[in-house]
């Protein structure tokens, strides 16, 4: 778990960095002002998914697949509520906004979605190991 900890601040520290560096230097234009939240939403749904699919491998190696397959099913059901929220209050009336709001959601969601797989694979692989060399 430390590990992941550390990897997880590197990554959310690069890329925040990148986004307040776009923001620095085109503002509004391209950064919507509810990329900050969207970044923590993404950030902790993605070190939930992560805790829940360690947690099942704790249990038995043979769950990897299940718990994968709940964090995903997670992940998409929480943020097209989100984005049904932000629409629903208003943010399709936004004009040009609701573009750069769609465009820092998916670039998000992608990014944190692409880091928990490599978090998954790698930092589960040990456990997998151990299950073969025991079969």
């Amino acid at each position: 778990m430390i590990r992941f900890l550390r990897q997880f601040l590197l990554f959310g520290g690069v890329l925040g960095g990148l986004l307040y560096a776009l923001h620095l230097l085109f503002g509004p234009a391209i950064i919507h002002r509810y990329t900050g939240l969207l970044f923590g939403f993404m950030a902790g749904l993605t070190f939930l998914i992560y805790s829940l699919t360690a947690r099942l491998v704790a249990v038995s190696p043979t769950n990897l697949g299940i718990g994968y397959l709940i964090g995903m099913t997670v992940r998409m059901l929480t943020s097209l509520a989100l984005v049904t929220v932000h629409l629903a209050r208003g943010g399709a009336q936004e004009g040009r906004g609701l573009w750069t709001f769609l465009g820092a959601f998916f670039l998000l969601y992608f990014s944190w979605a692409g880091f928990e797989i490599w978090a998954i694979l790698s930092n589960l692989r040990p456990i997998s190991k151990k299950q073969v060399a025991q079969t």
